[in-house]
């Protein structure tokens, strides 16, 4: 599109949640075959440059910089610790079951200080740290998040859908943003997913086979589609899918909650397919002893994941929620839904045969590996917690050197400078 000067095909590129950050592969390059065009690493920027699309590149840096202001890209050199400190905090369990996994539990949350921003600088915030679209998809076209008034308004467990790279890595980064606040750009993560895929092939594989024995597959099949599971997990930029996101809660060592449209549907709104997101994945094939309950959340829409984090809170200790939560002040607590809007119990990804059971049965499964209540409205929640005075030093310094960015805006400043020009136009 860039090259040929097709404003369209750009248009139709970004708004299938292709990332215009994304960089030329040498296997890409390779296989365009046209040196004087594309360089390893190139993005749409680079070739709108290149090829003087002037139009575009206008176009371009818009969306580029509205989001440049997230906290992992304001204060590059402590999201830089963050990702020697993940890297250090990533070991390879012993034993049969040689799966990775983080030593550290973190958990991020919006900070309660953007309440105290001026409502104009609260706005600029939101725009730049936010996904409106993800947020409008869950929240308006569908309800799939913030549809119960009870847990959004009198249990302050609002979830805002983070802003993030598209394309394949989008999975990657949102699970880094739900815990530490950054995004996956080293590939850190996605080494640990592909590792543990390797070592733990026979666990992962035995559940994945049992998850689509509803296909009637023969063995080899089975096989070079686990092998194209395999080489998705080692790309950078390649897509995801659920068998994915059950390994990354054992690298968490917590469950992960997605929260996602149920149907594929093209440009024209036309249903294409199930998209078979949704639901709870559990570290079964840890020790429950070995894991955390403390759950974090994501979103789903049309090929792109988000990470759905709340905002801190001053505390709950006993707020009725149909649980004496024990905490103190400093925590935390958002109550994220087990059940649908309709009431119907989230599905449970890669249960065996003996562990699928009834609603009643998967419920009591659920209960097991998180910190579940029932609300006075009656909706099961599981309880993420998180503490300001707990979390990483390095996630606390980083968000604060962020916030400190729209401290320093003056609302004020730019309104008088706008009254001035309107005087200007009087005149």
């Amino acid at each position: 599109g860039v090259v040929e000067g097709d404003l369209a095909a750009v248009e139709a590129y970004k708004s299938s949640g292709g990332d215009i950050a994304r960089q030329l592969t040498a296997d890409e390059v390779r296989l365009l075959n046209r040196p004087s065009a594309f360089d390893v690493g190139y993005t749409l920027v680079h070739l709108a440059i290149r090829f003087q699309r002037q139009d575009m590149l206008a176009i371009l840096l818009t969306e580029v910089s509205q989001h440049a202001a997230n906290p992992a890209m304001v204060c590059p050199e402590v999201t830089e610790q963050i990702r020697r400190e993940i890297a250090a905090s990533l070991h390879q369990r012993k034993g049969d079951f040689a799966c990775y996994f983080l030593t550290d539990l973190v958990t991020f949350t919006l900070p309660a200080d953007i309440e105290d921003l001026p409502p104009t600088v609260q706005e600029k915030l939101f725009d730049e740290v936010l996904d409106r679209d993800v947020q409008k998809e869950l929240e308006e076209e569908s309800p799939i998040i913030n549809w119960s008034l009870e847990l959004g308004t009198r249990l302050d467990s609002r979830l805002y859908a983070l802003w993030n790279r598209t394309a394949g890595d989008c999975l990657l980064d949102s699970v880094l943003q739900a815990t530490w606040g950054i995004y996956d750009k080293d590939s850190v993560l996605r080494k640990a997913l592909h590792d543990s895929l390797h070592d733990c092939s026979h666990w992962f594989y035995t559940r994945w086979q049992d998850f689509g024995l509803h296909f009637s597959l023969r063995e080899e099949q089975w096989q070079e589609d686990w092998a194209f599971i395999l080489s998705l997990a080692s790309q950078p930029g390649a897509s995801l899918e659920q068998t994915h996101i059950f390994v990354l809660a054992h690298i968490l060592r917590r469950p992960i909650i997605v929260y996602g449209v149920k149907y594929y549907k093209s440009f024209r709104g036309e249903t294409l397919g199930y998209t078979r997101f949704q639901g709870v994945y559990l570290p079964l094939l840890w020790e429950q002893s070995f894991c955390w309950k403390s759950p974090i959340a994501l979103g789903y829409t049309r090929g792109h994941f988000s990470a759905l984090v709340a905002m801190e809170n001053d505390g709950y200790g006993n707020r009725g929620a149909g649980a004496n939560l024990n905490t103190d002040d400093d925590v935390t607590v958002t109550f994220l839904p087990l059940v649908d809007s309709e009431r119907k119990l989230l599905h449970i990804h890669f249960l065996s045969a003996q562990e699928i059971g009834n609603e009643e049965q998967q419920e009591k499964l659920l209960r097991e590996w998180l910190d579940c209540c029932v609300t006075e409205g009656g909706v099961l929640v599981a309880m993420q917690k998180s503490s300001r005075r707990r979390n990483h030093p390095l996630v606390t310094q980083m968000v604060e050197k962020w916030l400190d960015r729209y401290r320093q805006i003056r609302p004020c400043t730019s309104l008088s400078d706008g009254e001035e020009d309107e005087d200007d136009d009087d005149e």
